[in-house]
């Protein structure tokens, strides 16, 4: 990781300096800047993309920032990492807000939980927005999830989800609530997790650190 170069997409939303303070923490000689300069997010050797709040002002503020084409460039040609929304929006399209058009860089919806779900187990009425700690099921051997235990929890705030028919075989861990989930995906240079890995803990600075290393 020394002398690398990540880049924390700026786009006026998300909690960016919680995001680049978990990877200062864990980046040892590399170098964070949180930016929306399309000049350093083309020169930089890693892009993390996060987020959160609604699609719709998510679409808006990357309009309004100008960093569109910086994202698109970014998950074609080098490591990049979406982050709660910074994933969902890869997708073609949302739900939230009556239905959003996204960047269209993943087949596929994003569709907002069941507001009388229930726990299989308990029969508890499930609460929407799920806001706490769950489990990532692993499909295979997940580059962001090496060194972690069988069946990691990690730290979740949301309201829609990206169903797993949607990324396919690109889901690298599935969690359930009311129903299942992707809550990591991988595609060659492309990871994504719907969970906060900065608001994880030990295990979110593992999956931080092992992003790093891909």
């Amino acid at each position: 990781m020394a002398n690398q170069t990540i880049a924390v997409i700026d786009y006026g939303m998300g909690n960016l300096r919680s995001v680049a303070h978990a990877l200062e923490h864990v980046a040892g000689r590399a170098r964070v800047v949180v930016t929306n300069d399309k000049a350093a997010i083309a020169a930089a050797d890693r892009v993390v993309f996060p987020g959160q709040g609604a699609a719709r002002d998510c679409m808006q503020q990357l309009r309004d920032h100008d960093v569109i084409e910086s994202i698109v460039l970014a998950y074609r040609e080098k490591p990049f990492l979406g982050i709660c929304m910074g994933l969902q929006v890869l997708l073609d399209r949302s739900d939230e807000n009556g239905g959003i058009d996204c960047l269209g860089l993943v087949a596929g919806g994003v569709h907002g939980f069941a507001t009388d779900m229930k726990d299989s187990e308990s029969g508890a009425r499930l609460s929407v927005p799920q806001m706490g700690w769950n489990q990532l099921e692993p499909r295979g051997r997940p580059k962001l999830l090496a060194g972690l235990e069988e069946h990691p929890y990690v730290y979740f705030a949301h309201s829609y989800y990206v169903p797993v028919e949607a990324a396919g075989e690109r889901t690298a861990a599935y969690s359930v609530y009311g129903v299942r989930y992707t809550s990591a995906l991988e595609s060659d240079n492309v990871y994504g997790v719907q969970f906060h890995p900065e608001k994880s803990g030990a295990a979110g600075q593992r999956i931080m650190r092992n992003f790093l290393e891909c």
